[in-house]
């Protein structure tokens, strides 16, 4: 699995790291309030847990997901974008008029031992 981001996330994000400072962090959840969507905050307002795993960065922003969420899309690449939209009620793009949204796009898994797949 990796992470990226199309140029409207880079940029909703650089607009956050001027109003909030460099220290940024995201968190994609399985969500129940804010669905799936990913999280931005400061660095130390979303505690991390010893189940959250670091999938990479964007625009130099760690970007982390709950283990439970990485299982079910291990062999998915992430591309997050920025639309229209209100974003997640505690998500620092709440207000912008924009919110962030992942988008997924399913890796073929090979699998050697049969050639079925």
């Amino acid at each position: 699995m990796k992470v990226s981001a199309t140029h409207s996330a880079l940029s909703l994000l650089s607009e956050l790291k001027e109003k909030y400072g460099e220290k940024l962090m995201f968190h994609q959840s399985g969500g129940c309030c804010d669905g799936s969507a990913p999280m931005c905050f400061q660095e130390g307002e979303f505690p991390l847990g010893d189940n959250d795993i670091k999938l990479g960065e964007i625009g130099g922003v760690p970007f982390y997901m709950n283990g439970d969420q990485y299982e079910k899309w291990k062999h998915t690449d992430l591309t997050i974008d920025a639309v229209k939209g209100i974003g997640g009620m505690f998500s620092l793009d709440n207000g912008t008029g924009r919110r962030f949204l992942t988008k997924s796009e399913i890796c073929l898994v090979v699998d050697n031992d049969n050639p079925n797949h």
